[in-house]
């Protein structure tokens, strides 16, 4: 349960960076939220792929914002 928690935290805390970095500022908490949470996973088995390990909360936010940023700039080559 206490991990659930904090890969919520983490993800909301990442989706929020990767929007204000992408300037993407039209999403909900919710949206906010599964946006760092999809990115944690991308962004921990691209950083994986390329021998970058996280295991700390600082690392953990970095590689799910790196991921969210990836998501975000994919939307937008999509729309």
């Amino acid at each position: 349960m206490e991990q659930l928690i904090i890969l919520l935290i983490v993800g909301a805390v990442a989706g929020w960076l990767a929007t204000q970095l992408m300037k993407n500022r039209s999403m909900s908490l919710v949206w906010t939220t599964i946006l760092g949470v999809a990115g944690a996973y991308i962004g921990n088995i691209a950083l994986d792929a390329i021998g970058i390990h996280t295991s700390k909360l600082l690392g953990q936010i970095v590689s799910a914002t790196f991921g969210a940023i990836v998501l975000l700039f994919i939307a937008s080559k999509i729309r």
